[in-house]
């Protein structure tokens, strides 16, 4: 085996006295996919923090190429050719691709930035991620996936040795994950060493070739993936059986409708029918960037839309702002948790009461004891552990999706809105998320789950609508349900058949 460009050995890190990670090591060796497993809160991106430079560790050392370092700053790990894609994107709206891939990294010619150069050379990285867009496009008119790939690229452009990617396929289409798992086959036929992050195991048993699995902060295992099963990984990662990841589902009677839109349009939307029932988990699929989010924007009245016909629990019309879709009893969790769904620098508790907050006509009207047991109470229900007063931003990823659903439970909504609610999150916390669908459903409300998950619309929903460029593509029933379906629909297979 080659020698470990990077290592860790016997590294710790506490934080206020809290160990998060406790005498972990771990070695990135060229032409190898190196993956990072572990729940939520396991230790993961204080690991990649450490690697990377961005934290020091309180014992142990970090070697690069063999040497110990003995205090690996950001700049001086770049300078070793290691490059990291967070899952939080590091990007400026503002700037251009090109320049967001180059940022501080710009070729200079007599002191200033060669923008020639640097257009060059970011082509040449964007071709290699599929990144067909205009070099001169500001970053922030970009949908998220493609962000994505703009990070991506942004870490090639250094050229590095080690690549660390943290849940790099998360936001994107089938075709750009397709992309970036070629590209990492040729970096590791190259000779670069790949550290991978990702809590979708099909990805990993598919791509990667070791395996180091984290769990409290402690390696419970250090392994080649040779002879290892998904569900081994899973044994792993949370110390037993894994059983069935979602909720037993049992026919329900088909019940009232609550929202029915005819005509419906809103942005590239055009022209859709649409049924939500009462006591239903009603599933959004379809390729990324096919009018889903639009379609849960619009009936939020986050965006303008229209219909020929709309009823909302029995009210008529669409909601024509995000305080009447609430009136009406709809919530909306997003997708970007971050950025749409939480304040990080407030408490947990803080964003678990936001919405009421605008139920008070002041502040003076604010029952603080009545909100704090009811933050308790809402953080018992949804597993949510530790000190309420923290702020949300120390959550790991699975947490901070649980406050995003938990600030709505006490406005009891009928229609829960969700935009990819799993994103990022590890097994277990996916199947709490899961029984709280269910449950919240079997209540006599509503669920409308758009996800890129297919598996989870195939187990989780009661039904599938299949979205294709901003159309209505297919409304799959229970008993016609199955990922094949599910793509077909996506892909326009029957179409294409009808049209040979």
């Amino acid at each position: 085996m080659p020698a470990p460009i990077i290592a860790a050995r016997d590294v710790s890190k506490s934080f206020f006295g809290n160990p998060v990670l406790r005498d972990v090591s771990i070695a990135l060796v060229p032409g190898r996919i190196h993956a990072l497993l572990g729940e939520n809160g396991a230790g993961k991106s204080t690991l990649i923090n450490l690697l990377s430079g961005a934290l020091p560790s309180d014992r142990g050392t970090i070697e690069i190429d063999g040497k110990a370092v003995a205090a690996l700053t950001p700049a001086a790990a770049r300078n070793a050719g290691i490059a990291v894609v967070q899952q939080e994107l590091s990007l400026t709206s503002s700037l251009s691709i090109a320049e967001n891939i180059g940022l501080g990294a710009y070729p200079r010619r007599y002191g200033f930035i060669d923008y020639g150069a640097l257009a060059r050379r970011a082509k040449a990285v964007c071709d290699m991620v599929g990144l067909d867009e205009s070099l001169s496009r500001p970053v922030g008119d970009l949908p998220l996936g493609r962000r994505q790939m703009v990070e991506i690229a942004k870490a090639l452009f250094r050229e590095p040795r080690v690549l660390i990617l943290d849940e790099p396929t998360s936001s994107l289409s089938a075709h750009e994950a397709d992309t970036l798992t070629r590209l990492l086959v040729k970096l590791r036929e190259a000779g670069t060493a790949v550290l991978y992050i990702s809590h979708r195991l099909n990805e990993v048993m598919r791509l990667c070739d070791h395996v180091t699995v984290l769990k409290d902060g402690v390696v419970t295992a250090d392994q080649s993936l040779a002879g290892t099963d998904a569900d081994g990984l899973v044994r792993l990662m949370v110390g037993r059986d894994p059983g069935d990841l979602f909720p037993s589902w049992t026919a329900t009677p088909e019940t009232e409708t609550i929202v029915s839109v005819e005509g419906f349009s809103s942005g590239p939307l055009k022209d859709i029918d649409l049924t939500i029932r009462r006591g239903e988990v009603l599933g959004i699929g379809g390729l990324v960037g096919q009018g889903q989010e639009d379609l849960l924007l619009g009936l939020y009245g986050a965006l303008p839309a229209s219909a020929r016909r709309a009823s909302f629990d029995g009210v008529p019309g669409i909601p024509a702002s995000v305080p009447k879709a609430n009136a009406l009893g709809l919530a909306y969790v997003p997708a970007d948790r971050k950025r749409e769904g939480l304040h990080l620098i407030h408490t947990i508790a803080w964003n678990m009461m936001l919405p009421q907050f605008g139920r008070a006509r002041g502040l003076s009207l604010r029952n603080r004891g009545k909100e704090k047991a009811l933050a308790l109470d809402l953080a018992d229900h949804l597993g949510i552990k530790g000190d309420l007063t923290r702020q949300v931003q120390a959550l790991s990823g699975g947490n901070q999706q649980k406050v995003a659903l938990a600030k709505w439970m006490p406005s009891d909504p009928s229609i829960l809105l969700l935009n990819d609610p799993t994103r990022g999150v590890d097994v277990e916390t996916k199947r709490e998320i899961y029984i709280l669908l269910r449950r919240f459903a079997s209540e006599g409300k509503a669920v409308v789950l758009s996800s890129s998950d297919t598996p989870e619309l195939v187990h989780l929903c009661d039904r599938v609508a299949v979205m294709r460029e901003g159309k209505l593509a297919a409304t799959l029933d229970r008993d016609g349900l199955s990922e094949e379906a599910i793509v077909a629909a996506a892909m326009g297979a029957e179409e294409a058949a009808q049209a040979a």
